[in-house]
């Protein structure tokens, strides 16, 4: 048993070691030892896998040009790597040195001077270094909010080594920040694209960060062995601000996970989500500047509201919003577009005034990460105010929940990190549903009325129970699946008759091709004339519809076309009238079933049969009265009934050609690329008039005749075209395609590319 006079090995938080004295400077030899071996092993893997993700994307690669990049990259690579990963191993060795050498024991009273080896601040010059910022803010972000705890536990052990510094996630010299700074400035060896880079910083952060925290466990672990802060409980410092009062920290504090809603794992399954999610908040502290004066005044810190009095402030709002709605409803007075974008802008400052008739006097601000979700979820409904995907009037409508939805992103922080959160689904869902929606196609008000309720449902229901998107959401899907059902049923009758009449048109093609070819120079008679253009060509298109082109009957038909054009040759001697009466019962016979065929009626039969006997008999030289030649000689007198429509047109016989399709440019426009790459299930906006505007879907690419069939969302034909007809119309601003990605996406992306124009703007005028 030691005696109580020996001094205790152990040390604790209010004492200091010199990292120039013997211990201190051992510990902190040990901390820089497991470092560089760690982080070596860690990066040598994670170049492992460069190459592959190079050469993959090479393969995929849009163009030659962008697959020479990544060529050129993988080269790259090979041949500067150990460079790059000596460079990052001695930033971090040197790190840890100079940190101690800044920070040697400042006198009593004397602030140390702040660390900038964790400094993110945007300012850039190019657009290569923004998206390069991006990616590094992004990376370290995310970790640092993943690590919380091991930070924690990291910064106070390493503060008691470094002779009792403040050590916090930012000046860390092992932390995410200072590694991600490191591996940035051992990425200047590299002189590849920037695209390549960025693969090899998403590379080093799935391989690298991700396993930083074995690092700090081991750190940890060392240090317990030697004594320094065994008990440390794994805690993390609020600043003042006790768990659930639902103060958001501040942006130089790392966030707590289970305050945000957010766990590592569900950072880990929503990794492009998260990191979309960090780049906004990342440009959200880039638009705040880099010091948020706003938190600071004399009397200390400013209290901000909590959570639970945004929510209560948002009710209010939220129940003078439905109440608005149910006045407006009885009245036919409806708010502009204008109007509606000024509410929507305005809402931080309504909230801000009802936080204040709370309060009993108005908050000059929230807390940032509030601020940052008010911001977010404003510019999204304001997106939603300008999306031309949704007609305006659902535009309008949709736009009432961004209350809803900004209670919803406050309570549950994951909504939008987490693409299957059921407010973002019901959203998401609301607007597919609506992209469809018109007027005509919607006459029993159907789809409106079901997405008016549902938005007045969230308006009036909803306090605090997320459960509520999922069963809207639910009742949605039903009734969308009843209507598609219905719709289906419509679009394949549509369908089967946009078929059949192409296969009719197809085979009167086909008729009127062969009947014009073998009449070719042949000067026919009238009556003989108007028997194969009209009769028998019916009869020919029945055949090819039925039986088909390749069948017997077919080509039994297509002979009698031969041998009843060769009865009209004139007879000349015995020879000729002989072949003549030899080929008169066989053409008799064909008639008589070919008519029949075509619902000739019998007398209608016999009369034509008639004349055609008057027509032979002069033709074989044999008396027949002057009349009864004149009345086969004049088309006015054939008798073949009015329902049988010739298939040959009278001006297609000059002209062969006359049937074929309009050639196509030889060269293909922008707009034919982009309906040649159209699939079923696309939407479009077809503008018909002048204030006539249809929304309809590609159902159906005909395979015989290549036209884009068109349904509205009840599955009825709103109109067919040829690909170049399209393309003509899309070129004419006539129609245009609308977006297939989900709304919620398309927001977020339009709002990180505004928010970067904005930095880079600002960066470039500074």
């Amino acid at each position: 048993m030691k005696d109580a006079s020996e001094p205790s090995n152990i040390v604790s938080l209010s004492q200091r070691l010199d990292p120039s004295g013997e211990r201190g400077g051992a510990l902190l030899h040990n901390v820089r030892d497991i470092a560089g071996k760690r982080l070596q092993l860690l990066v040598n893997g994670m170049f492992e896998h460069v190459d592959d993700a190079l050469f993959d994307l090479a393969e995929k690669a849009e163009n030659n040009a962008a697959q020479m990049h990544y060529f050129d990259g993988m080269r790259e690579v090979r041949k500067r790597r150990p460079n790059v990963e000596r460079t990052f191993i001695n930033q971090v060795t040197r790190g840890l040195a100079d940190f101690a050498a800044n920070y040697r024991s400042p006198a009593a009273g004397q602030p140390a001077a702040p660390l900038p080896i964790g400094s993110v601040e945007l300012s850039l010059v190019a657009d290569n270094e923004l998206e390069e910022s991006l990616a590094i803010t992004s990376m370290i972000g995310k970790n640092e909010t993943r690590l919380t705890r091991e930070l924690f536990a990291v910064n106070q052990r390493l503060s008691v080594i470094f002779g009792g510094i403040k050590i916090d996630d930012g000046n860390n010299p092992i932390g995410p920040s200072a590694l991600a700074q490191a591996f940035r400035q051992a990425m200047r060896e590299l002189a590849a694209d920037m695209r390549v880079k960025l693969i090899i910083y998403k590379l080093f952060d799935r391989y690298v960060m991700a396993s930083l925290d074995e690092l700090y466990q081991e750190v940890s672990s060392e240090l317990i062995r030697a004594g320094v802060l065994p008990q440390l409980r794994h805690e993390v410092q609020r600043g003042g601000a006790q768990r659930g009062t639902g103060t958001a920290p501040s942006a130089g504090n790392a966030a707590d996970p289970a305050q945000m809603g957010e766990t590592a794992e569900s950072f880990l399954a929503e990794d492009s989500s998260a990191e979309l999610l960090q780049t906004l908040r990342t440009l959200f502290s880039a638009r705040r500047g880099p010091v948020d004066n706003r938190a600071i005044s004399l009397g200390g810190p400013l209290q901000v509201p909590t959570a639970n009095e945004l929510l209560g402030a948002l009710s209010v709002l939220q129940s003078q919003a439905a109440s608005g709605i149910a006045m407006a409803s009885t009245s036919t007075a409806a708010l502009s577009s204008v109007e509606l974008a000024h509410e929507v802008q305005q809402l931080k400052d309504q909230l801000l005034v009802q936080l204040g008739s709370l309060r009993g006097e108005k908050p000059g601000h929230v807390a940032t990460m509030d601020e940052d979700t008010i911001d977010l979820v404003g510019m999204l409904f304001e997106f939603i105010l300008e999306d031309r995907n949704l007609p305006t009037e659902m535009q309008a409508m949709l736009a009432r929940l961004q209350i809803p939805y900004l209670k919803a992103a406050i309570i549950d922080r994951k909504l939008f990190a987490h693409r299957q959160h059921p407010a973002r689904r019901l959203l998401d869902g609301l607007a597919d549903a609506a992209k469809g929606w018109s007027a005509d196609s919607d006459r029993d008000h159907r789809l409106h009325d079901k997405i008016k309720s549902i938005v007045d449902r969230l308006l009036q229901d909803f306090d605090d129970d997320i459960g509520i998107f999922d069963r809207l959401n639910a009742e949605l899907q039903e009734f969308l699946d009843t209507s598609r059902r219905r719709a289906e049923l419509a679009e394949q009758r549509v369908a089967e008759s946009t078929r059949g009449r192409e296969k009719l048109e197809q085979a009167r093609r086909r008729a009127a091709r062969e009947i014009l070819t073998r009449i070719g120079d042949h000067n026919l008679p009238p009556l003989i004339h108007g028997v194969l253009t009209r009769a028998w060509a019916n009869h020919l298109v029945l055949t090819v519809l039925r039986q088909g082109e390749d069948s017997n009957e077919f080509r039994e038909s297509l002979r009698f076309v031969n041998e009843f054009i060769a009865s009209t040759r004139p007879v000349r001697d015995m020879e000729d009238r002989k072949a003549l009466r030899q080929m008169l019962p066989g053409i008799e016979r064909a008639l008589r079933r070919g008519l029949a065929n075509v619902a000739f009626q019998e007398h209608d039969i016999e009369r034509l049969l008639a004349q055609l006997h008057t027509y032979y008999r002069h033709q074989l030289g044999e008396a027949v009265p002057e009349a009864d030649v004149r009345a086969i000689e004049e088309p006015a007198t054939l008798p073949i009934p009015e329902s049988i429509q010739p298939v040959v047109e009278p001006d297609a016989l000059d002209d062969p050609r006359a049937d074929a399709e309009p050639e196509e440019p030889f060269e293909e426009s922008a707009e034919l690329l982009q309906v040649r790459e159209l699939k079923p299930g696309s939407w479009l906006e077809f503008t018909t008039g002048e204030d006539s505007v249809e929304r309809a879907k590609l159902s159906w690419i005909s395979p015989m005749s290549g036209r884009y069939l068109f349904v509205n969302r009840r599955g009825l034909k709103v109109g067919d075209y040829s690909p170049y007809e399209l393309a003509t119309a899309m070129a004419a601003g006539m129609a245009r395609i609308l977006d297939s990605t989900a709304l919620f996406d398309r927001a977020l992306d339009a709002i990180v590319g505004r928010l970067s124009q904005t930095a880079a703007a600002s960066a470039t005028r500074e």
